[in-house]
Parts: C-alpha cells; sequence; structure tokens
C-alpha cells in the first residue's frame, strides 16, 4: 500500500503557522527573567508591561518647606489586606530607570505599597517622567546634596504612607548610591514609621576611604548589606562596617557573595560581553540568595505574615 502524497502548504499559510508556534513558546517567560527575583536589566520592561499591578507616576512635595516638587513611581499590591505597609526603593546612580520601576513592581509582589522617588529631580531641574540617559544621571546625581537625599525618601515615606491603602510603617532599600543612600537615612533616622533598611553595594559615610564609625552610632533599626566579592571598593569596606556594627551592638548583617559584581541584582544572568558564564551564575546566585533574605526581612519588620 502506499502513502499518500504530503503537499507543501502555500508559503503564507506555512508563516502563520510558524508565528503561531512562536506566540506559543515560552519566550515571554524568558524574556522576563525570573519570575521570584525582581526583572534583571535586560528583562525590565517585558516584566513591567507584563505586570498585573496597578502602577504610576505621581508628583509630591519635598516637604522641607520648598514649594518644588518630585517625581515618583508607586505600585500598589494585588492583596486582601485592607492596609498595606510601605517599601521605598532607592534608584542607582543611574536614576529612576525602568530597572528601578521592575524591582519596585518585585515588591508591591511580595505584598508591600512601593515607591520609587526620582532623587534627580531638582537637579534636573524638576520633575519629570523622561527616563535620563545613564551619562546625564551619572553627571547630574553628584550634585544632590544629603538634605534631598533624606528629604526625597522621607517625602515618599509620608506620600505613601497617607494612602488609604497603607498602613503608617515603612522600610527602605537601595542599590548602588541608592544603597549608600540607604545607610545615610539610617543614621539620620527617618520619621516615624521608620522600621529598618537593606542597601545593595552601598557603603555608610567615609572620609578619605575610611569608615566615619562615629556615624553608626546613630543607627536604631536594623539594617542589612548585600555586596558582591568583584566590588573591590565595598568589600575593602565590609571588615570595617562588620566589626563596627557588631562592636555598637547593632542589629546587622552584612554578606559579600563570591565571585559576583556590583549592581549583581541588576545583571543577574543577563548576556555579558565579552560572555562570562562563571559571572553570569555568580550573579544569578547572589541574587537567588538576597532577594528572598531581603523579603523575608522585610515581611519581618513590617509585619506581614
Amino acid at each position: 500500500m502506499s502513502l499518500p502524497r504530503l503537499r507543501p502548504l502555500p508559503l503564507a499559510t506555512a508563516l502563520a503557522a510558524l508565528g503561531a508556534l512562536a506566540l506559543a513558546a515560552p519566550h515571554h517567560a524568558v524574556a522576563q527573567g525570573h519570575p521570584d527575583l525582581p526583572a534583571s536589566n535586560d528583562a525590565a520592561e517585558a516584566r513591567l508591561n507584563a505586570s498585573p499591578r496597578h502602577g504610576e507616576w505621581v508628583e509630591i512635595p519635598w516637604g522641607d518647606g520648598k514649594t518644588d516638587s518630585l517625581m515618583a513611581y508607586v505600585v500598589y499590591p494585588i492583596t486582601s489586606r485592607e492596609h498595606s505597609p510601605v517599601v521605598v526603593v532607592v534608584h542607582e546612580i543611574f536614576g529612576l530607570t525602568t530597572w528601578v520601576r521592575a524591582v519596585a513592581d518585585q515588591v508591591a509582589a511580595e505584598g508591600f505599597i512601593a515607591i520609587a522617588p526620582d532623587l534627580n529631580s531638582r537637579v534636573r531641574g524638576g520633575p519629570s517622567t523622561v527616563e535620563l540617559s545613564r551619562d546625564s544621571s551619572v553627571k547630574i546625581i553628584r550634585g544632590v546634596p544629603t538634605a534631598d537625599k533624606n528629604a526625597g525618601v522621607t517625602a515618599a515615606a509620608r506620600y505613601a504612607m497617607s494612602l488609604a491603602s497603607a498602613e503608617r510603617r515603612y522600610a527602605v532599600i537601595g542599590f548602588c548610591w541608592g544603597g549608600s543612600t540607604t545607610w545615610g537615612y539610617a543614621i539620620n533616622g527617618g520619621i516615624p514609621g521608620y522600621s529598618g533598611a537593606v542597601a545593595f553595594y552601598g557603603t555608610p559615610y567615609t572620609q578619605s576611604g575610611k569608615l566615619v564609625v562615629d556615624s553608626l552610632k546613630k543607627i536604631d533599626e536594623p539594617i542589612r548589606l548585600y555586596s558582591g566579592s568583584k566590588d573591590p571598593r565595598i568589600g575593602a569596606l565590609m571588615p570595617a562596617i562588620d566589626s563596627a556594627m557588631h562592636a555598637l551592638g547593632k542589629d546587622y548583617m552584612g554578606h559579600n557573595y563570591e565571585g559576583a559584581i556590583h549592581g549583581f541584582m541588576r545583571a543577574q544572568d543577563d548576556p555579558l560581553s565579552p560572555p562570562n558564564p562563571a559571572e553570569q551564575h555568580a550573579n544569578l546566585v547572589a541574587a537567588e540568595d538576597a532577594w528572598p533574605k531581603t523579603v523575608a526581612f522585610l515581611k519581618k519588620q513590617l509585619g506581614i505574615r
């Protein structure tokens, strides 16, 4: 018995079939990164576009007696709770990027109201939703004084805690420049409701490259520090930070992840140029350990069970 002869599909039909297969393939999940972690840099835009949570831009007053405003991005959790605590997400030296907004979205996925203020708002000339280029942000962010860093984080916390769905408790997390800002804020003390902080690859105050130990005496709330061993500047300071914080009896824990770089949470396993599989793996391992610890810390400090 002879088999029936198969006829080739018309070109248009074949292309349509291939398109359907492409849509059905799980490339969207890959493009959005690892779902239990904040998006990586390459996955941030796709993650935001696919998020089921409501995020919005808001202009809020600085609250330091000035009449100008700063821009912030707020993301609300999907929850049955009547009220949710607040987490302020402080951006890197690159400013309030799509990646930072994606981090805020992941924070909200964990049950918090997340708010990411643009602490460049004054030095860039006023509040704006336009994302600065990396070079532009790096140039102007050095002009943000310490007072504006603290005032901006406080303004974001105060605004978010005033929302009808918010509890009057908040914590702060920050990355890179934002990690150092988070340390400075912990030293500054915050406002009523402040309950702790997590700094990713950022350090407390230094002078001539040395830790200003006396400033750490002012820290009252728990703080965590996560960095990577390929960050030589912060790695060199971590023994002094660990020693000082423990000697002062502070609620502190620091971890330096072997083989991970400065910015490992943003990098994760995004492709590198030139390729470096070992570094990609180390960055992802660091993120996979640091993020669950961060979430557990925030839930403990802010009373989410």
